[in-house]
């Protein structure tokens, strides 16, 4: 059976990897190698972005060395097609555009424009929490 692929939010990297709960369980299933993620050159952007913020009171160093695993373990893609679907929070069209580029069976967010959707081009968009639930019952 082939491995569900999922795209992470932004938001759901951040508290996978400072926070723990549903976010980390998600990405210890990327980690061992049991579901397959996606990221984007835009979304590792917004990621790095976030994660230097002062609030998370991280050194540069860290966050480097964060995204670089990011990157080992994730599978990048290069979207081609642009999305315009979310005009309140054009920034979350990132999410839409890597999860086509990707043909993703979820996207896993955190996010209430991405979440509103619901579905997007086959596309399940549901939370952390859902998806966890979901793939421990599957």
């Amino acid at each position: 059976m082939p491995k569900t692929k999922v795209v992470l939010d932004t938001n759901v990297l951040i508290s996978g990897i400072l926070f723990g709960g549903n976010p980390r369980q998600i990405l210890e299933l990327v980690i061992q190698g049991k579901i397959d993620a996606y990221i984007s050159p835009a979304i590792l952007t917004e990621f790095r972005e976030v994660l230097i913020r002062p609030k998370f009171g991280l050194s540069q160093e860290k966050c480097f060395s964060i995204a670089k695993e990011i990157e080992d373990i994730f599978c990048i893609v290069f979207p081609h097609i642009t999305v315009d679907l979310i005009k309140d929070d054009p920034d979350d069209n990132i999410i839409l555009e890597c999860a086509l580029a990707a043909d993703v069976q979820f996207i896993v967010t955190g996010d209430s424009h991405l979440l509103s959707l619901r579905l997007f081009e086959k596309i399940k968009i549901i939370s952390p929490a859902m998806f966890v639930d979901k793939f421990s019952n599957s």
